[in-house]
């Protein structure tokens, strides 16, 4: 029975020997300078290193160690540990208390899909004008107001003209001399040109009278769109009379956003629905697509084109226009709702599970019917927050987690130091600081930039200071400097 208890023990030594050694190992190591060999193996133990980088210059990334080309100092190693840091965790309960929303990335194409407003427009192929071909005076006009219908053929205006009795006097007396064909000729064609029909001229060779009027009918049907004269007015050659827009067929023009024209071309399928005919989708194609940019919108006008039965489609209705330009480039694919765009790039919250988030910077690419496509950053199936992530920040403050991304160019360092050198009247600038922890400086003597206006006079060397800077391009520049409290901590 003794011998059993013995056995046993010496089992449960042996156990919390190897414990102790697969603990501790690393650490002895360190300590004695030499490796200390486990059973599990030496690389059990043993942290991933990520980069090299620069305390000074952070954003600079180097594949291996060495001394730093900005700073006479050692790169310092980042581990995969320390990055997975940079992630957010919250307490489970919490995330569902603030209905924390998630969907899955997913991969594909989206549609070149643009959607966007317009308006209709008459067709300027389909607007006639009617003008006088005579000088006289308007005694009938059938037309009085804007928008009134008009018919093909319907009389429209007479005009009182001497200059067409003149000119139909003359042909009478040129039919008495049939010996001189080209007056004849020249006389006839006259009549043509001053408005008279065929008819009305073989009307007066069959011993007619001369007319006193010109008779004006509309060539289409359709709206009238302007009105030029009224009743009593005197017109002269050339001078318009209306104008009337033949409205079976009308125009749809849509403005396009110029980083969306590239995707636009004649013949892309279009879709078009009306405010004032709900329920009503209409099926169009490009028709036209204008050479010039509105330099205040920063869009191009689009032009479709639509059969108008019964006059239903109105000049100036509003139109919602979605345009296909054929699908995009393959990616990850996004609510458009899960991209936060802060100033110069944009962030992707992934949910880790456990109510755990990590913030991803992704490259984005196009935008179509509210969804993002993500061409870097993300692989697909990421679980990625669609909702509630400024309710995240706010509870696990995530602007300090996006700030160990990249730090804040902004941020202020503070530090003390004694000075080594300093002239007030260029700038320059030599301290001996302390060792700043938020930035992993150590110790060291350097050469700091100062910002334009930061006071320096009243300072000596061997003076000590306390400091404020923030980054200035690829590294720091001082803000304020200020004599040290006597007592204070720092360099002596």
């Amino acid at each position: 029975m003794n011998g059993s208890w013995k056995i046993i023990a010496a089992l449960a030594l042996g156990l919390i020997v190897g414990a102790l050694v697969m603990a501790y190992g690393p650490w002895v190591s360190e300590q004695h300078g030499a490796p200390m060999q486990v059973a599990a193996g030496p690389e059990a133990g043993e942290r991933q290193v990520l980069y090299w980088y620069d305390p000074m210059v952070p954003d600079q990334h180097f594949d291996k160690p060495g001394k730093s080309p900005f700073m006479d100092m050692d790169l310092v190693p980042k581990y995969a540990d320390e990055a997975a840091g940079a992630g957010v965790s919250i307490d489970p309960r919490t995330v569902q208390s603030l209905g924390i929303r998630t969907t899955e990335a997913r991969t594909g194409r989206l549609w070149r899909r643009i959607d966007t407003v317009g308006y209709v427009a008459a067709d300027e192929n389909r607007i006639r004008f009617l003008q006088t071909r005579v000088s006289g005076w308007i005694e009938h006009l059938s037309v009085h107001a804007l928008n009134d219908p008009v018919r093909k053929g319907q009389l429209i205006a007479e005009i009182f003209s001497p200059d067409l009795y003149a000119a139909q006097e003359e042909y009478l007396l040129a039919m008495k001399h049939p010996e001189d064909a080209a007056w004849r000729t020249a006389a006839r064609d006259k009549l043509i040109f001053l408005g008279l029909s065929r008819g009305q001229i073989e009307a007066l060779e069959r011993g007619g009278q001369p007319q006193r009027r010109v008779a004006y009918h509309a060539p289409v049907s359709g709206m009238v769109s302007r009105i030029s004269v009224h009743p009593g007015a005197s017109v002269s050659a050339g001078m318009p009379l209306l104008e009337i827009s033949d409205l079976s067929r009308v125009w749809v023009l849509a403005e396009v956003a110029e980083n969306q024209m590239a995707w636009i071309a004649p013949g892309k399928s279009a879709e078009i629905a009306f405010t004032g005919l709900p329920g009503e989708v209409f099926e169009a194609r490009v028709e036209y697509v204008y050479p010039s940019m509105d330099a205040v919108t920063r869009t191009v006008k689009v032009r479709l084109a639509l059969d108008n039965p019964g006059l239903r489609l109105k000049p100036g209705m509003f139109a919602n226009v979605t345009l296909y330009g054929g699908k995009g480039e393959e990616g990850v694919i996004v609510p458009r709702e899960a991209v936060i765009q802060s100033g110069r790039r944009a962030i992707v919250l992934v949910a880790e599970g456990e109510g755990r988030f990590m913030p991803v910077e992704v490259t984005t690419g196009m935008e179509s019917g509210g969804e993002t496509l993500i061409l870097a950053g993300l692989t697909g199936q990421e679980q990625v927050v669609t909702s509630g992530q400024f309710l995240i920040e706010s509870e696990a403050n995530l602007t300090g987690a996006l700030a160990r991304m990249a730090p804040a160019r902004d941020q202020v360092h503070s530090g003390t130091a004694r000075i080594v050198a300093v002239d007030p009247g260029t700038g320059a600038l030599t301290m001996e600081h302390d060792p700043i922890p938020a930035l992993q400086w150590p110790a060291m003597t350097m050469d700091f930039q100062v910002r334009a206006g930061t006071r320096l006079e009243g300072l000596k060397p061997g003076q000590a200071v306390v400091f404020d800077m923030v980054r200035a391009g690829d590294g720091f520049e001082v803000t304020e400097i200020r004599p040290a409290a006597s007592g204070a901590g720092g360099l002596p």
